[in-house]
């Protein structure tokens, strides 16, 4: 491993999942604009802007006219700020242009739960069936070609979605983080190549790797990048936390540390370039 390599696989990468400043949920070490810029600086290729508030298709329209060189792309979290299951706001975010809806993030009942708190919102009914609502929001992202994102959701609630998902032949969908510990859907090896072979990609977070009481080993990813599969996982960073590296200098530190961790270059290629570009729209 070298700069050099570290460096050209930075160029034309794309991190799905980025956080930025304002927002009510913590503090942040990047707004949008300073997000967009040091990504095009770096020579990445795009990003995607995330919030657990508000739809970010409208900040990404403007940044994209602002901010010439890099991708810059919104998306929706269907949380309590925008009403949870909100169908209307799917379609509002669609079409204003946004790539991503993620499934209920910090409003989900699961991540409450894991948090030791009741309430919240989930896409089960009690016999365990797909709510409505949930039906017509993904008849809505495979209307407008967009990406279904698992969000915080639990076990049970993304095997149901997948499932779901498939049914109606949705063809982008993204299993968010399984392998954080302390919020969203935790799944073993098994089940994420499950939900693999039934189309989803896995999605790895470098965040779960940054210092803290919860952080996972790099090679724990690896591991199960290794028993699903390159061509069926997604690596993004989900950095904007201010105890962490801006989200462009986490994709730089994310390459490099898998790179010392035994990955090669043609597999980080796929799962940095090559996914996310075919996720997007962007081959």
């Amino acid at each position: 491993m070298d700069n050099e390599t570290i460096e050209r696989l930075l160029v034309g990468s794309i991190d799905m999942h980025v956080h930025f400043a304002p927002g009510t949920d913590r503090p942040r070490c990047v707004d949008a604009v300073q997000a967009a810029t040091e990504a095009r600086d770096m020579g990445m290729r795009g990003i995607v802007l995330k919030s657990h508030d508000y739809t970010t298709a409208p900040l990404a329209y403007n940044l994209r006219r602002l901010i010439k060189g890099i991708e810059i792309f919104g998306a929706l979290s269907l949380d309590d700020p925008v009403g949870g299951l909100n169908v209307a706001a799917v379609e509002a975010s669609a079409k204003m242009g946004a790539k991503i809806v993620w499934l209920p993030t910090l409003s989900s009942a699961n991540d409450r739960r894991m948090k030791g708190l009741s309430g919240g919102l989930t896409v089960l009914d009690q016999r365990g069936k797909l709510v409505p609502e949930m039906r017509e929001i993904l008849q809505m992202i495979k209307a407008y070609d967009m990406v279904l994102a698992t969000g915080h959701l639990s076990a049970e609630e993304v095997f149901a979605v997948v499932a779901e998902a498939r049914a109606l032949k949705l063809p982008k969908i993204v299993v968010t983080h399984p392998e954080v510990r302390h919020l969203g859907c935790v799944l073993n090896s098994q089940q994420m190549r499950e939900l693999a072979d039934m189309g989803a990609y896995i999605e790895h977070c470098f965040c779960g790797t940054m210092p803290g009481s919860h952080r996972l080993d790099p090679m724990d990813i690896i591991e199960q990048i290794g028993k699903v599969g390159p061509d069926r996982t997604v690596l993004s960073t989900d950095l904007g936390q201010p105890q962490n590296p801006k989200p462009a200098e986490g994709m730089r530190v994310m390459i490099g540390t898998y790179l010392k961790c035994g990955l090669v270059e043609t597999e980080l290629d796929i799962m940095i370039k090559k996914n996310p570009a075919k996720l997007l729209g962007l081959e």
